[in-house]
């Protein structure tokens, strides 16, 4: 028997196929654990699945409970599982991807998932789910195949700007399995901006209730309460995915400038913006209502967050002298670090002293870079996000409807093929942390819309963030992304038809 090729994104670390009949997802199949809850957590998500492809319920039990005739997808907790972290993986980060590793072996009747944590199940899992494809008769299969796999980075995510324009609860969650189907696994949410507050504050109730409605002209408006965060906390745990809030000051600020007008040196609330400007708003350091603020809403969102990270952004201040930003975005990152977190910022907070651990952002190649390097080499890590790049509200050519052109057209290629480690020139690549995709939403007021301007393209960031750099081809990967069509259109995804793809027919 001729082995099935194997097609997966991103490209695992190893991959063999096997000279062995496939995983037929047949009219009996079942989910076997272990007795912990996240690994039953891992089984539920993936009898679902099987669910919803068989059309009929799929019984998770123990290890022990298989019956004669089941095609059975077995999951395994075990410490021996793990798949040692690649030499490309910085130093500080080779423990934490060695936790998302994973073993798949897949043949008739049979395939196991093992690996030394839940997150590495899930990992596990999201790779057999990507390899079930109908044959010709409709049925499910898998093909027969061994997989070791890790991730390079720890931080594989992207950044959605529900700030200028809203995405609702149920949208989110589409988001965030779109992700999961990629192994990203953090989603950075913009939610505060210049146009709107987009979530609800329990200490400073007025944010939301006068500062909700706003977007950019032609987008919409909404906000999310603490149930809607915590709802899709758990839902993206389940996926494998890490809720990244951020709240964005001192600049970017007006909508919170409206809500509360003592944070105005007039004490007059600005009018509501809808344009896409920035730049022009901030808060000043010298009012009295300015620090109790920063303390409330920074406080509660460390409160509110399940995940270690909370962004307090920190970019494009264009009216603040350096001492006043620096006064202003230390008491904000002390908040945040009082409340047990790690304090995540836009490249310009590079310019202050930074406590180590520190996350700096990098999104703009066009300046120098040297406060960036500097701040590493003091123990900052970096997360490499560069416009011409990763920012997927760029067009992809001068004919893209939607989207932006400040940074260039950012086509399939270009999302895919660079280095991470070298986007900061003299900057330890131990310091890299990882890579962070950012769709900013001043033109995309639809789901329709975002999805097509990130896909392909998330694949390709995704792959530069999951696979090592001596796995990676833009020709191996194009072979590759052209099957993903058959998940988007299944899942009724848009996605760009991009001319540097063979798309079978469909580029």
């Amino acid at each position: 028997m001729q082995p099935e090729a194997i097609e997966l994104v991103p490209q695992p670390l190893r991959c063999e196929p096997l000279d062995s009949d496939p995983f037929v997802l047949g009219a009996r199949p079942a989910v076997l654990v272990g007795d912990t809850p996240d690994e039953l957590a891992v089984g539920v998500l993936a009898a679902d699945l099987l669910g919803r492809l068989t059309g009929r319920p799929v019984e998770v039990r123990g290890h022990g409970g298989a019956l004669r005739g089941e095609d059975v997808l077995v999951f395994r907790l075990a410490a021996d599982a793990a798949v040692p972290a690649p030499a490309s993986t910085p130093a500080p980060d080779r423990e934490a991807v060695t936790a998302q590793s994973y073993r798949l072996e897949v043949g008739p009747g049979r395939a196991q998932v093992s690996a030394p944590t839940t997150a590495g199940l899930v990992a596990g899992f999201l790779t057999f789910k990507q390899l079930l494809h109908a044959g010709a008769d409709g049925v499910q299969r898998v093909p027969a195949v061994h997989v070791e796999d890790v991730p390079r980075y720890r931080w594989r995510g992207l950044s959605i700007d529900v700030a200028r324009s809203f995405l609702t609860l149920e949208e989110l969650k589409v988001v965030t399995s779109l992700m999961a189907q990629y192994k990203l696994n953090m989603l950075h949410l913009h939610l505060t901006d210049d146009q709107a507050w987009r979530l609800e504050m329990p200490s400073r109730p007025r944010l939301t209730r006068e500062a909700a409605e706003g977007a950019v002209a032609g987008g919409r408006g909404g906000s999310l309460t603490v149930a809607d965060l915590r709802e899709l906390t758990t839902y993206a745990w389940a996926r494998g995915v890490t809720i990244v809030p951020e709240i964005d000051l001192p600049g970017h600020i007006n909508a919170a400038l409206r809500a509360y007008p003592d944070l105005n040196p007039d004490g007059v609330a600005p009018p509501r913006y809808t344009g896409i400007e920035v730049g022009f708003s901030r808060l000043t350091a010298a009012l009295p209502a300015t620090h109790g603020f920063i303390q409330d809403v920074l406080g509660d969102m460390a409160r509110l967050t399940a995940g270690p990270y909370v962004h307090v952004g920190g970019d494009e201040v264009l009216t603040m002298e350096r001492a006043e930003y620096s006064e202003l975005v230390g008491a904000a990152a002390q908040v945040v670090r009082a409340g047990g977190k790690t304090v995540v910022g836009w490249q310009e907070i590079a310019q202050m002293p930074l406590e180590p651990g520190t996350v700096v952002q990098v999104w703009d190649t066009r300046p120098s870079l040297a406060a960036v390097r500097d701040a590493s080499r003091a123990g900052a890590r970096l997360l490499m996000s560069p416009a011409s790049r990763v920012y997927l509200d760029m067009k992809y050519d001068a004919s893209t409807e939607a989207g932006l052109e400040w940074a260039g057209h950012v086509e399939v290629r270009d999302a895919y093929d660079w280095e991470p480690s070298t986007v900061v020139e003299g900057a330890d690549p131990d310091a890299v942390i990882g890579v962070e995709a950012a769709v900013w939403s001043e033109t995309l007021h639809d789901m329709d819309t975002l999805l097509a301007m990130l896909l392909p393209r998330l694949a390709a960031v995704a792959e530069v963030a999951w696979t090592v750099p001596e796995r990676r081809s833009w020709e191996g990967f194009c072979a590759r992304v052209a099957r993903q069509p058959e998940f988007w259109d299944r899942a009724g995804f848009p996605w760009h038809p991009s001319a540097q793809v063979e798309w079978g027919g469909r580029g």
